[in-house]
């Protein structure tokens, strides 16, 4: 018997008090794509009258006054509402912001139930709130450091009545038009934060909190443009003025997707505490939680379709906290229940697709296995050390996992604080919708569709000629890219192969990789999940020479071998009955093939 949201979650007085003020009538609320501050959110009503949808998370603000710890850093991946919460806790804790009072914005939220909260910290604290989103796509370091010069302007603008202020000296004053009107040196940038967080103390005598949101963002955009050095030099000295042993900081809290590596960034600051990914607290605070999408669903009257919302945008995990992409939940409410990958076609996925390209054989052969539904072993390591990617795969796991691009199901062993080996998967269709399109703009160029297509539907009907020739053509695109020359390693052909079928739909096929069948190790295999279709056996090879008649020769021992060695077996066992046996040989930027179907009939896809 089925049970309505409200049956199986009971609401309290509060909360159904805010229910009804957020609905209106037989309206459909309004998503809030876009929406990080919070007086907007609460505040807004369209021209019906409408308001946006809401999911109350004021409950994160009480967990983030019980945790004692003075400097917090909250890591999540892109758009999972990190400037909202951070607005959120901005607006609980200041009494006014730009003007405005923030005294009621919380009437008939969670925290209200909590009283001793509104009543010992609500607008009772001077507050340093950033962003950091913004300085992005720069191409050089002086570039970037005037834009967060601007922020830090723009911050102090906020709290300008300070030159007003008869507890601050002449010079205190003097520095801080400086920094106001863009004016002070690098070494007075790099100490702002915390000369800021002095003279709120002194004016009002209650120490300040400072909230930083996406502290990360410059340092990713540095990598990118190639000054890394320079800028996690002066962020470490900004961050180290401002939070380490600053006699004048209440607390401090900071977002972003990832914990550089405290050797690189936090070496100056003994007093911080991370928690990422792989910690459950605040996990149900980011991102939203089953019974949300629930309520969201019913609210909208799109909740008939919820095993497919799931499979598209559930499985993250914060520990043991399960949750939905709250981007791509919101975006499907937007477009009234229809399916698409929102989260991923936004931005922020080149570095990501490069390190995926430019990996080595074996992380492609792993890669494969998670995109055929495995789950691979891993250590995770919350400290990143971004400079160290390309040939740290290790970091590159980390990073997977850390920007939402995997999940952890399990955390097998807590080997130390922040590092962990883990089961990974890929954590729903739409993250996996975007590593096919990594594939396939890889392995065929994006004006290349109808080649790609063509080369996966040849091979899957046993259209073996044609396969041939689109082979030879994809390789020489893709191999361009690298300038393949002479002589390279069996594995990295064997990767450039699996890359070709990987994109397959594991809810058709199976592929498999160096696993044991008949008498030996075949290299690829691609079995169908129905067994009147196709079963293929690869077996591939690297050699010097440059003969075709040579690569020919070698092809045909390839193909011999898949006999000699009964590779077939793995076929036999899952009742395929049509076998497509293919001996592949590599040299450089040209190849030789033989293939040959053994059948009674030859089933078409």
């Amino acid at each position: 018997m089925s049970t309505t949201v409200k049956e199986r979650f009971p609401e309290s007085t509060e909360t159904a008090q805010l229910k009804q003020t957020l609905t209106s009538e037989a309206n459909i609320v309004q998503p809030p794509i876009g929406i990080s501050d919070f007086r907007k959110l609460i505040k807004y009503r369209d021209t019906k009258g409408d308001p946006y949808l809401f999911i109350d998370k004021s409950l994160f603000i009480k967990e983030i006054l019980d945790d004692g710890i003075e400097v917090k850093l909250i890591t999540r991946p892109r758009r999972f509402g990190k400037t909202l919460n951070m607005s959120m806790l901005h607006h609980f804790l200041a009494s006014e912001i730009d003007g405005q009072s923030t005294k009621t914005l919380f009437e008939h939220l969670k925290i209200t139930e909590h009283k001793k909260y509104l009543e010992s910290y609500q607008g009772k604290y001077p507050v340093v709130f950033m962003t950091l989103k913004d300085v992005v796509r720069e191409n050089n370091y002086e570039i970037a450091y005037k834009k967060f010069a601007s922020i830090i302007s723009s911050v102090y603008a906020q709290h300008g009545y300070l030159l007003s202020s008869q507890k601050l000296d002449p010079y205190q004053k003097k520095v801080f038009e400086s920094v106001l009107e863009e004016r002070a040196t690098p070494a007075r940038v790099q100490s702002s934060l915390r000369d800021l967080t002095q003279v709120l103390y002194l004016h009002y005598d209650v120490k300040p909190w400072v909230l930083i949101d996406e502290y990360d963002t410059p340092i990713q955009t540095a990598r990118a443009g190639g000054y890394y050095k320079d800028m996690v030099d002066f962020m470490r000295g900004f961050l180290g003025a401002g939070l380490k042993d600053n006699v004048y900081l209440e607390r401090a809290v900071l977002t972003g997707i990832l914990r550089i590596a405290k050797e690189s960034l936090f070496s100056d600051l003994n007093n911080i505490k991370s928690y990422s990914l792989l910690h459950s607290r605040y996990g149900e605070y980011f991102g939203f939680t089953e019974p949300e999408v629930i309520e969201l669903l019913e609210k909208t009257q799109l909740n008939t379709n919820i095993d497919k919302v799931r499979n598209w945008y559930n499985g993250y995990r914060a520990g043991d906290i399960v949750i939905y992409n709250p981007w791509s939940i919101i975006n499907y409410i937007e477009e009234k229940g229809s399916f698409s990958a929102y989260w991923v076609n936004t931005s922020g996925n080149v570095l990501i697709k490069d390190l995926l390209i430019q990996s080595g054989p074996t992380f492609k052969f792993e890669f494969e296995s998670l995109l055929q539904g495995n789950a691979i072993e891993k250590f995770i390591n919350e400290n990143i050390v971004f400079e160290n990617l390309e040939n740290n795969e290790a970091a590159v796991w980390t990073l997977l996992v850390m920007s939402g691009y995997l999940k952890i199901r399990s955390i097998n062993t807590m080997v130390q604080e922040g590092k962990a080996l883990c089961q990974l998967e890929i954590p729903n269709r739409e993250v996996r919708s975007l590593y096919q399109k990594f594939i396939f703009e890889w392995l065929s160029g994006i004006n290349e569709e109808t080649l790609f297509y063509n080369f996966l539907k040849d091979l899957l009907n046993g259209n073996l000629d044609e396969f041939e020739n689109n082979l030879q053509r994809t390789m020489l695109q893709t191999f361009s890219v690298y300038d393949i020359k002479g002589k390279m390693p069996e594995k990295f052909f064997h990767g450039f192969m699996l890359g070709l079928v990987a994109g397959l739909d594991p809810k058709q096929y199976q592929i498999h990789s160096n696993k044991e069948s008949g008498y030996g190790r075949f290299d690829i295999s691609i079995i169908p999940k129905n067994p009147s279709k196709l079963g293929i056996i690869f077996e591939i090879k690297s050699v010097e020479s440059e003969d075709p008649q040579k690569l020919k020769e070698m092809a045909h021992l390839a193909l011999q071998q898949i006999d000699e060695q009964n590779y077939g077996a793995i076929l036999t066992q899952h009742n395929i009955k049509d076998h497509v046996k293919i001996g592949v040989v590599f040299n450089g930027k040209t190849l030789a093939v033989e293939h040959r179907i053994d059948s009674d009939t030859v089933s078409k896809v």
